[in-house]
């Protein structure tokens, strides 16, 4: 499904892969983007995630909780046993987000569109503008909660040689240039900075290689041997 040249290449899904797939009954393909975006021009057969791109609950802070998780996954026609495969117009920014609420309330069946919806245009692959017909299923949320730190927690770390705290926002916002309208500004103590961008080929919109990636951590001392903490 994915390239070589990545350490987990089955949490990604490639182009060429998808655009072979793309009638298969046991996938469901999920458009991040907002539902503008969407109604102009996707993948054939994809639902769109709608106006809550970050799958935040009511307060708009925290992810949602199970009982709301389980209608929203449930109506995107996504159940218990479907393979799902998620992609944005973002470099991976709603996707990823996607298939972290996925994984975090246990549903590890995902993927997330290597290049996503720039790659596939790129590549002049099929789109359309119609939406998909969607039946509701039953979704049943499993809390993974080794996959979230509470700020609590997170305080205890602050200053472990044995853990790497990285800060992926942007430049100004780990200098407290950019307070983005909080009420405090500024970075974790004892973090390591490297934007999330980093990680990706901004031409490709696809995820750089494994060897690439590994080499831009261990410059910010995000190594193997230490738990990793991000945010």
């Amino acid at each position: 499904m994915a390239g070589e040249g990545y350490a987990r290449p089955e949490l990604l899904a490639e182009t060429d892969w998808l655009a072979n797939h793309l009638d298969d009954q046991d996938i469901c393909i999920v458009d991040c983007e907002t539902p503008d975006a969407y109604g102009r021009a996707h993948i054939p057969n994809a639902v769109n995630v709608g106006t809550n791109t970050y799958i935040k609950g009511t307060d708009r802070l925290h992810v949602m909780p199970p009982d709301e998780v389980a209608t929203f996954m449930g109506a995107l026609g996504i159940s218990d046993d479907t393979l799902v495969v998620a992609y944005d117009n973002r470099n991976s920014l709603l996707a990823a987000r996607f298939w972290w609420v996925l994984n975090y309330y246990g549903h590890t069946n995902v993927k997330v569109l290597n290049g996503g919806w720039h790659k596939w245009m790129t590549e002049k692959l099929a789109m359309t503008d119609r939406p998909a017909n969607t039946l509701p299923v039953k979704f049943t949320p499993k809390v993974d909660p080794s996959l979230i730190v509470s700020a609590d927690d997170l305080k205890q770390q602050i200053g472990n040689n044995n853990v790497a705290i990285w800060d992926v926002r942007s430049k100004a916002e780990y200098t407290g240039e950019n307070a983005r309208g909080n009420k405090y500004s500024g970075h974790v103590p004892s973090c390591t900075f490297m934007e999330w961008t980093d990680v990706m080929d901004l031409g490709t919109g696809a995820f750089r290689p494994q060897e690439e990636i590994q080499q831009r951590l261990e410059k910010i001392g995000v190594t193997k041997d230490k738990q990793v903490y991000t945010y």
